[in-house]
């Protein structure tokens, strides 16, 4: 089975509905702290298809593959850079192998966890260079879409989405920043606005814009109708489930299913294309966000 253009179901208005966390569900099973997520690629595949399948079963239209710290730049932290090419391929052969053409395969391309020079050590063109090996190896396993997420540097997002240009044409290219609230409205933190994310990612070429993680639903709420404000492009939001708070000595993230899906609605509204969660969201919170896009466009 094969699924129609996702470009061409954005420009004639259907709502798509992202997945949700994959490190809180890593978590569940098993992931250690201090573990990189991706390790579950070469030995825990049968989690990696579990939560894949739990995603799809509430309705999710993408799902993400377990990629996201997978730049070699970031493996070699973990003494698993040579390996780069082995767990990009084996994560989009993952969820290809669950989706069976029911959702996109979108391949997650996290930051480099480098810092660019001349403020940092790490120069432009081997941070490119790291994406192209990552992205090469997600689009010749059948990725479906690109989902450059998470950014705070507006460089390195643009050096992402400039390479998976200079990979592919073709491919829907989803580029997302991180945003926090400021006397001054919503910024990264290193100082990037809505408006300069905006201008300048859709300059590089991507297709869809937006905000995952930083935020719970109130709050991306506003940051996707500073979005709108600025671009005509599709957009996505992708928020936490709140902010994390300590209970028990443990991290819970206190926005419930009923909660995220109540502000559907207005997400909606406001211009957003794709809805899905990030950090302490999980299948229930995705088949809740599904049955309120699915209720608000029958209302009409």
């Amino acid at each position: 089975m094969s699924l129609p253009s996702l470009r061409e179901r954005l420009r004639h208005g259907e709502v798509l509905v992202g997945d949700g966390g994959w490190g809180t569900m890593l978590m569940a099973r098993g992931l250690v702290p201090g573990t990189p997520p991706e390790s579950f690629v070469l030995d825990r595949p049968d989690a990696i298809r579990e939560v894949a399948r739990l995603y799809l079963d509430a309705g999710a239209d993408l799902i993400t593959t377990d990629t996201f710290g997978a730049t070699s730049l970031n493996l070699a932290s973990y003494r698993l850079a040579d390996r780069a090419e082995e767990i990009n391929r084996g994560a989009v052969a993952l969820v290809r192998e669950v989706a069976q053409g029911r959702a996109y395969v979108s391949a997650s391309i996290g930051p480099s966890a480098r810092i660019l020079a001349p403020v940092g050590d790490t120069e432009p063109e081997e941070v490119r260079g790291a994406f192209e090996r990552q992205i090469r190896s997600v689009v010749e396993a059948g990725a479906d879409v690109l989902c450059i997420e998470t950014m705070t540097d507006v460089t390195e997002a643009r050096l992402a989405v400039e390479a998976a240009r200079s990979i592919s044409r073709d491919i829907p290219v989803i580029a997302t920043m991180t945003f926090d609230r400021t006397p001054r409205g919503f910024f990264t933190i290193m100082g990037v606005s809505i408006e300069k994310a905006a201008r300048t990612l859709e300059a590089a070429g991507a297709d869809v814009l937006g905000s995952n993680c930083g935020q719970g639903m109130d709050a991306m709420v506003e940051v996707a109708r500073a979005f709108r404000a600025v671009t005509s492009l599709p957009l996505i939001i992708q928020a936490n489930a709140g902010m994390p708070e300590s209970r028990g000595g443990a991290l819970v993230y206190p926005e419930t299913p009923d909660f995220m899906a109540a502000r559907v609605a207005v997400l909606l509204e406001a211009g957003v294309s794709i809805i899905g969660g990030c950090c302490g969201t999980t299948p229930d919170h995705i088949k809740a966000i599904r049955q309120a896009v699915t209720a608000h466009l029958a209302r009409g």
